[in-house]
């Protein structure tokens, strides 16, 4: 179908397609109309005419002695679309036709038989351009061309004839394009007195002289304003050379107003493994922009969830309560480098500002700074000296360390705890400082990402791993002292590693005046004051940070986390509503919304929402809530076979979580009735546990599942032994949140093994206070748990455990 005509007059960039049947009027009225139904039949044959129409993003206009096509996607698909044209038709040599094509800003209009028409410089120009023409001739501006040249593969088909004067004095700088198959490379007549260029296009675009911009201000000037009311065209893709700006930088008073949010960059590479490259750009942008005091930045971990250029501006605004956007586009061929990008308000949809930079790779770092300076002077931001020296900082002069550290980058923002994304981010940024050791960024995210593998336990939390995240935190303070995403990655490894929440708040309050957009530092507070037990300041924190990053699913995910250790269960499960509104099949949010249903007595609910998952092995949580939903519901359950498929072929990446899910198919197959098959489970659980105790010593997760497989096997010396290890490893005066994980488990281990009074006491204190629980999804013992959970049953006849098994008000 054809475009939709637009009722409010606008401009919008357009790719125009000008064809014209050479010697049309000599013909007969027959030899005409035959002339004119194949042409259409062949130029809709094309897939750039069919898929452009089914899209709704093509107009085509009968023009004299031939047609205009009208694209609105890339300046490539006129080109492609002529070529296939000029192929076609290489089989019906009566039919000669010279083709021009020029991308600039058109209106759409109705003529006076009411049908869909365009005006503007867009179409005039490109008729200028095929006019230059003689029989197959495919011409084009020098703008399309210059896009063009961006890719490799178009480079040999272009060549530059030089400039011709138009109409009303304008020159015109026109490209031939032609291949062995198609096109003309004879010079047409018309420009044969032409001054003559260089015959190849550059590699890449050039910037326009000083002399040039003199002598296309008028058209510049037009374009600027046609900016103001552009209402913008989805998919348009802007000038090459020229900038787009409005007449002066907007005027906010509101500090609403001064506030934007950066939605992915479009990776318009040919290669899509370019994709981490376009995804970097837009993050050191963003990261630029963030450590401007005077700018309300959202963070990237809300943005990414969105399309590059999606239609709903205004409502994504809303949800990101901003008042701005930055949509972006990256192309990558060889060590060229363009990076479009544009500026909209989202109240109106409108442009205020765009360029286009074509870089060697070499020199990306200065596109990045002129962006964020140049958003900055639209919002009438305020920059100090020293935020205008971190805009304009290089990280690194190597380009290779450069590429690694944005592909580590990549899989460190990836949503989830995946041990595989931590260990690709791991393996780049290694890579990019050993390429670069002066590399103090890429030292500072090593860092994080270690001690946050290390804390969650996606990364085996071993004492090599806590050593590497102290020495690249130091290394990145040491190299730079002021850069705060090395406070941020000292204070976090001192959080996550050492639990010395002192120093780590004191690294994290540094960060801040280098960080002000970052969500990073209050969520890292909170989590330092939800360690302490310090509850309400850890909802504060947590507040602050969703205010800058609303729709990062991690923080959502995290403050559900500590609604559920509260046992504030309706808290906790809107926010992990706010997190599937978001990514709606999240394993670990659903496991968890049913963990919590099990918390409550309400097995049917919980078991509905299991039942469709469908957990692979470093789906742990899911995994265990599903053995934990059988359990509570004393059946044989159907992911017995699914966890014995897993652990045939266990993933080594996984590390001592193959051990827990042995303990746990062992429980599994004890509550089915197969004693024999649960001791053979626990047997081979222990001795895959042990061996990670020699350099995990201070892993208490991997000391609770030893203590809970030795209670299995009948040792209950070693399983006491044990817990003792795990309570000095993770004392509650050191950690609110986990330090009471042990306590449940003597709580386990005394019911089974004869020690009801340890039991009783253990599960008094337990319901008494809030904590994180250590097993399945983590939610902690509840009345209802108590009730349902067979690992209690030696205590049923007990009254002190039947008044614990009320719930409160009963």
């Amino acid at each position: 179908m054809a475009a939709k005509f637009k009722s409010d007059s606008h401009l919008e960039i357009a790719h125009v397609l000008f064809i014209d049947v050479v010697g049309y009027s000599k013909l007969l009225v027959n030899e005409q109309r035959e002339v004119v139904e194949q042409l259409n039949r062949t130029v809709r044959k094309t897939p750039q005419f069919r898929k452009s129409e089914g899209a709704g993003k093509l107009i085509r206009i009968p023009v004299g002695d031939g047609m205009a096509l009208v694209f609105f996607q890339t300046p490539e698909e006129p080109v492609q679309c002529a070529m296939k044209i000029a192929k076609a038709l290489k089989n019906h040599p009566q039919i000669q036709l010279r083709m021009g094509i020029h991308s600039g800003p058109i209106d759409q209009v109705k003529d006076v038989n009411d049908r869909l028409n365009v005006a503007g410089a867009g179409i005039n120009m490109a008729q200028r351009v095929m006019a230059c023409g003689d029989a197959g001739h495919i011409l084009l501006s020098k703008r399309v061309a210059e896009d063009l040249a961006q890719d490799k593969l178009w480079q040999p088909h272009l060549h530059e004839l030089g400039e011709i004067e138009v109409k009303h004095g304008r020159k015109l700088g026109i490209v031939n394009l032609y291949s062995e198959e198609v096109g003309n490379p004879k010079v047409p007549e018309k420009l044969k007195g032409a001054s003559r260029q260089p015959a190849e296009m550059p590699v890449r675009a050039r910037w326009p002289s000083l002399i040039k911009i003199a002598a296309l201000l008028l058209v510049c000037l037009l374009a600027a304003i046609a900016v103001i009311v552009l209402s913008r065209h989805r998919g348009t893709y802007l000038p090459s050379t020229q900038t787009l700006t409005s007449p002066a930088p907007v005027r906010e008073t509101s500090v609403a107003g001064k506030s934007i949010a950066v939605l992915p960059f479009e990776n318009l590479s040919r290669d899509p493994d370019n994709a981490y490259f376009a995804d970097g750009i837009q993050d050191e942008i963003l990261t630029r922009l963030s450590k401007i005091a005077d700018l309300k930045v959202i963070s990237r971990t809300s943005t990414q969830h969105y399309k590059s250029a999606p239609e709903n501006l205004p409502e994504i605004a809303r949800q990101l309560g901003v008042a701005h956007i930055l949509e972006g586009r990256v192309q990558k061929s060889g060590d060229a480098v363009r990076v479009n990008v544009q500026l909209i308000k989202a109240a109106n949809d409108s442009y205020l500002w765009a360029d286009t930079f074509d870089r060697k790779l070499t020199d990306i770092f200065s596109v990045e700074s002129e962006v964020a300076k140049a958003i900055a002077d639209q919002l009438r931001v305020k920059l100090t000296g020293q935020e205008e020296q971190v805009i304009a900082a290089k990280p690194t002069d190597n380009v290779e360390a450069y590429d690694a550290y944005l592909r580590g980058l990549g899989y460190s923002l990836k949503a989830g705890a995946a041990p595989a994304n931590y260990l690709a981010a791991q393996k780049y940024l290694r890579e990019a400082v050993r390429l670069d050791p002066k590399f103090a960024l890429s030292w500072a995210l090593l860092s994080y990402v270690d001690a946050r593998g290390y804390i969650t336990q996606s990364l085996q939390p071993t004492l090599a791993l806590r050593e590497e995240a102290r020495q690249a935190a130091e290394t990145a303070l040491t190299l730079q002292p002021n850069l705060g995403e090395a406070m941020l990655a000292k204070g976090f490894y001192h959080y996550a590693c050492l639990k010395d929440y002192d120093t780590a708040v004191h690294y994290f309050e540094q960060a801040r005046q280098f960080l002000p957009n970052s969500s990073r530092i209050p969520e890292s507070l909170a989590y330092v004051a939800r360690r302490r037990g310090q509850w309400d300041r850890n909802d504060s924190y947590f507040n602050e940070a969703e205010r800058l990053d609303p729709r990062n699913v991690n923080l959502l995910f995290q403050h559900a986390i500590s609604y559920t250790c509260l046992r504030r269960f309706p808290e906790a499960l809107r926010k992990l509503d706010q997190v599937l509104d978001i990514t709606p099949d999240d394993v670990d949010t659903l496991a968890t919304k049913a963990a919590i249903a099990q918390a409550e007595g309400r097995l049917p609910r919980a078991a509905a929402i299991l039942a469709p998952l469908h957990p692979v092995a470093d789906d742990s949580i899911a995994l265990e809530t599903q053995v934990d939903q059988a359990i509570l519901e004393r059946r044989r359950a159907q992911i017995i076979p699914r966890l014995k498929e897993i652990l045939a072929n266990p993933d080594p990446a996984l590390g001592f979580i193959n051990g827990e899910l042995r303990f746990w198919l062992g429980w599994a197959q004890e509550v089915a009735g197969g004693d024999a098959a649960a001791q053979e489970s626990w047997r081979q659980a222990r001795s895959e546990l042990e061996p990670f105790l020699k350099e995990q010593p201070d892993n208490y997760s991997l000391i609770d599942d030893l203590a809970l497989t030795n209670m299995g096997l009948g040792n209950k010396a070693a399983a006491l032994r044990l817990i003792d290890q795990a309570v000095a490893a993770i004392p509650i005066d050191k950690d609110a949140k986990a330090g009471p994980a042990p306590i449940e488990i003597l709580a386990r281990v005394a019911s089974r093994m004869g020690e009801p009074d340890r039991a009783i006491a253990a599960l008094q204190k337990l319901l008494s206070i809030p904590y994180e629980g250590p097993l399945a999804s983590n939610v902690p013992l509840t009345p209802a748990l108590l009730r349902l959970d067979p690992m209690f049953d030696p205590l049923r006849n007990d009254p002190r455990f039947q008044k614990l098994c009320e719930e409160k008000g009963q």
